[in-house]
């Protein structure tokens, strides 16, 4: 894999850490970097098992870059936010489990890719944001379905409407992120919590991926197929065999009080 001027991209045994590499713009989101995200999450190694995203520099990404806000026609507008969701979905939806390290900003844009992650640590000096409203726009990058699913469609409309600002405690009591650290420290525990992932069964980091963001949007009946259907497929994994085994003649260790 080969970093760009936009983006950096390193593999550290079986995780993949990606990070934004536009520090002087605050990670601001350039098509073009958009689209080295997209190649970025396509191109990982069959070895890699997880994947952390980061940001250079004082924040994790400030939002769309608004130097190249062009004036489009609606077809053209409509094809420009379609290709924001053919990359973010590359995360999303992509090989391997993906956890976010947040800092700083995590604005507009930034907040949609950050919410395309599986995983969000924030340390104290995050902030959330969506400005788009005061700026005559609106959410192009998936933020109208990914963002509701983490914090409900009234806190986002909420931010949208007034230009509310979530610092880092409340954007956790949230539900922007799953983790809160120390300042200067979300990178590294993104990093543990990306090798701890890298850990489990592939098949069920599969489900976890692509099957639980379905089920919960299905009705219950056919939750409730498909999550036989997953389990079926799972169990079924020579390795989910053996770590069965392991647990049960005593080589596997159990759940204890964290």
């Amino acid at each position: 894999m080969t970093s760009s001027k936009d983006i950096q991209i390193e593999i550290d045994g079986d995780i993949a850490i990606v990070r934004l590499n536009r520090p002087t713009k605050r990670n601001a989101l350039s098509d073009g970097l958009v689209l080295a995200i997209r190649d970025a999450f396509q191109a990982l190694p069959s070895t890699v098992r997880a994947a952390v995203l980061a940001g250079a520099g004082d924040h994790f990404c400030a939002g769309l870059d608004l130097s190249e806000l062009k004036e489009r026609d609606a077809g053209a507008g409509l094809h420009h936010s379609r290709m924001w969701h053919a990359a973010l979905e590359e995360v999303q939806y992509g090989p391997v489990p993906v956890i976010a390290a947040l800092h700083g900003a995590v604005v507009g844009g930034g907040l949609e890719l950050a919410a395309a992650c599986h995983v969000r640590v924030a340390d104290d000096s995050t902030f959330y944001a969506l400005p788009e409203g005061s700026r005559g726009i609106f959410v192009g990058g998936g933020g109208a379905v990914r963002i509701p699913r983490l914090i409900g469609a009234a806190r986002m409309t909420d931010m949208m409407l007034t230009g509310r600002v979530y610092n880092a405690v409340d954007g956790e009591r949230a539900g922007f992120a799953q983790y809160l650290v120390p300042q200067g420290q979300a990178f590294t525990k993104a990093v543990e919590l990306a090798r701890r992932v890298a850990q489990n069964a592939p098949l069920t980091n599969y489900a976890l991926m692509h099957a639980l963001p379905r089920i919960a949007e299905q009705p219950a009946d056919q939750g409730f197929l498909t999550e036989a259907l997953m389990a079926a497929i799972a169990q079924s994994a020579p390795e989910a065999k053996q770590r069965v085994r392991d647990f049960l003649e005593g080589r596997a260790a159990k759940v204890s009080k964290g």
